[in-house]
């Protein structure tokens, strides 16, 4: 069997698509395929910032300070990136600083940090259950977490409770 017959074998097609994996003949309607990639762009944009307040919230929590220098080794970026970041955060109501204090989160903020972190948490345990090493579910998450929709991530809590009323 060559690559593209295993390949194609071993994953699963989607809808519209030949069994030999060949782009389908019909595209979905226009806007329909707008809307799904502008819902792409919109969470892609949203992440960055999700995963700072979700990390000054910890660092809040942790240590009683987020600077802008632990932030950045933290996230693996550069310190420039990190202040641009942030002057962000504080533009879109989430952050605020105080000089020579670090970062602080407002209640929009720390919302924010809750709903990314359930998010997470459920992504994560649903990799488990599946059958996902608990370390790269973790990893995994980090970028399924911001992309997946309300209707998806109700989907994935019903399934665990299923599963642990059949366990438990």
């Amino acid at each position: 069997m060559g690559y593209r017959s295993a390949v194609t074998a071993s994953t699963t097609r989607r809808p519209g698509r030949s069994p030999d994996g060949e782009p389908p003949a019909v595209l979905p309607a226009e806007p329909a395929q707008a809307a799904r990639h502008k819902r792409a762009r919109t969470a892609r944009a949203g992440a960055l910032l999700e995963d700072y307040v979700e990390l000054i919230d910890d660092l809040l929590a942790t240590g009683g300070e987020a600077r802008a220098t632990d932030i950045a080794r933290r996230l693996g970026v550069s310190h420039a990136t990190a202040i641009n970041t942030i002057g962000r955060l504080k533009l879109a109501g989430l952050a605020h600083s105080k000089p020579y204090r670090g970062v602080f989160l407002t209640e929009a903020g720390r919302a924010l940090a809750q709903t990314v972190r359930a998010r997470h948490r459920l992504v994560v345990d649903l990799l488990v259950a599946i059958g996902v090493p608990q370390e790269v579910a973790e990893s995994d998450a980090e970028g399924i977490e911001h992309h997946v929709s309300e209707p998806t991530l109700n989907a994935f809590q019903e399934f665990l409770r299923s599963r642990n009323r059949e366990l438990g």
